[in-house]
């Protein structure tokens, strides 16, 4: 039987800190991701995320950054009205109907 690998996870100050040890440290992604045991690619993911983020870099898991929460509450907003508007209508052809 296989078995199942499973995923780290790393939690947000570790990834900071990781970060910072190639931008503040003077060494390159590769030392630092064999030192800490993870892919040199991960860490490159993660001085990008947090150069771009910066303060909003790695919410954690089931959080959603500022955009992506107004994105979110924009989109139920959206089908709320398209179903109010869908009522309407409805209402509109009934009492057109029975109002002659």
């Amino acid at each position: 039987m296989e078995s199942e690998k499973q995923r780290k996870r790393y939690d947000r100050q570790f990834k900071i800190d990781a970060v910072s040890l190639v931008l503040n440290g003077g060494r390159t992604v590769s030392d630092v991701a064999r030192d800490l045991g993870i892919d040199a690619n991960v860490l490159y993911r993660w001085k990008r995320e947090l150069t771009l983020e910066q303060s909003e870099a790695f919410p954690g898991k089931g959080r959603l950054g500022p955009q992506e929460e107004e994105l979110r509450r924009l989109r139920r907003e959206l089908e709320q009205v398209k179903e109010d508007r869908e009522i309407l209508k409805k209402a509109l052809a009934f009492f057109s109907k029975h109002g002659k």
